[in-house]
């Protein structure tokens, strides 16, 4: 393939208990919201013989998404299968934290080593409105201490938004600067088509780096491999980092090693996709893995994704895009 394929992010449920408005606003998923049936979702069965075959194509790191993906019941199974299958050198997972005490154990008892953990605000009454389950912020923050206690290699990923959050930038810093954990600031994105973003409700990576200097002295660091999202920066004299994920003011188009899975098995090459290829359909239909392999290649070579680095050429194109919790994120 031209562009390498490395990075492979699966959705195990579109399901998830809280109601942030850049990814599930409330009056959008409501309580009547038509969620998944069971047999449309892919079974571990399923998404273990795809890993196994993407992983044949060069796919070495996993990510395991939503909605929330440990709302999927006895996700340690399929953790312990995905950590032997021959290629795949590191697996991820994304969550809220909210059930991590209870499944924290069993989690790195199947293999599983680094946690992404979605936290958008210290401040309770903040971080119970960008919720909209009205979850408070310790709560999260307890989850994040027991991570780390276990052993996990932990990220903490916040969402900034002009007028929104922006305001616990400079607060979250502080706190994990001091807790020597990876925080990483991921500008506001127009994923999907119901979260009502606009350009001015961006705080770019430039405007987040300028306000962080006047606090901390920092250091860049040189990615770690080619495609890596994240633009890192060590705090001098600390083990913690800093990064960035600026995909409005710095796109990263042309670097992308990455695909989606969605949980009823659409491959989307893309984030801001519009459209999706049913691997569902011809796993249920097809005994043959070399067929299916050779439709991911035919796929990821004709790839002509490049929406971030046309988005400001087209502000006023409207593109029906897959909404984030359907894709994963």
């Amino acid at each position: 393939m031209d562009r390498p394929l490395r990075d492979l992010r699966i959705s195990v449920t579109d399901k998830c208990n809280f109601r942030c408005n850049y990814c599930m606003p409330a009056e959008i998923f409501g309580p009547d919201h038509p969620f998944l049936p069971k047999n449309e979702v892919l079974t571990f069965e399923e998404i273990e013989r795809l890993v196994g075959i993407f992983a044949n194509l060069g796919v070495r790191k996993i990510r395991l998404t939503g909605g929330e993906p440990l709302l999927r019941k006895n996700l340690s199974k399929l953790i312990k299968n995905l950590v032997n299958i021959k290629g795949i050198t590191d697996i991820g997972l994304t969550t809220n934290g909210i059930f991590l005490p209870k499944q924290a154990h069993h989690l790195y008892a199947a293999g599983l080593r680094r946690l992404n953990i979605s936290l958008d605000a210290l401040n309770d009454d903040i971080f119970k409105r960008l919720n909209g389950r009205g979850v408070s912020s310790k709560t999260v923050l307890k989850a994040i201490e027991m991570a780390k206690d276990i052993g996990f290699d932990v990220k903490i990923n916040m969402v900034v938004q002009k007028g929104v959050n922006d305001q616990e930038i400079i607060p979250m810093a502080k706190y994990f600067y001091e807790n020597d954990i990876t925080l990483r600031f991921i500008e506001f994105m127009d994923v999907g088509n119901t979260n009502g973003w606009n350009l001015e409700k961006v705080i770019t990576k430039r405007e987040i780096f300028h306000l962080l200097s006047s606090s901390f002295e920092l250091e860049e660091v040189e990615p770690a491999y080619f495609g890596e999202v994240a633009k890192r920066y060590k705090y001098k004299e600390k083990n913690a980092e800093v990064g960035f994920i600026p995909s409005v003011s710095e796109s990263f188009c042309s670097s992308c090693t990455r695909a989606r899975i969605s949980a009823d098995g659409n491959l989307y090459t893309c984030l801001f996709a519009s459209k999706g290829y049913d691997l569902k359909k011809i796993l249920r239909n097809e005994k043959d893995d070399d067929k299916i392999k050779d439709e991911i290649i035919s796929i990821w070579n004709h790839r002509k994704d490049r929406y971030s680095d046309e988005r400001m050429s087209r502000p006023k194109e409207k593109k029906q895009k897959i909404e984030m919790s359907y894709i994963g994120g």
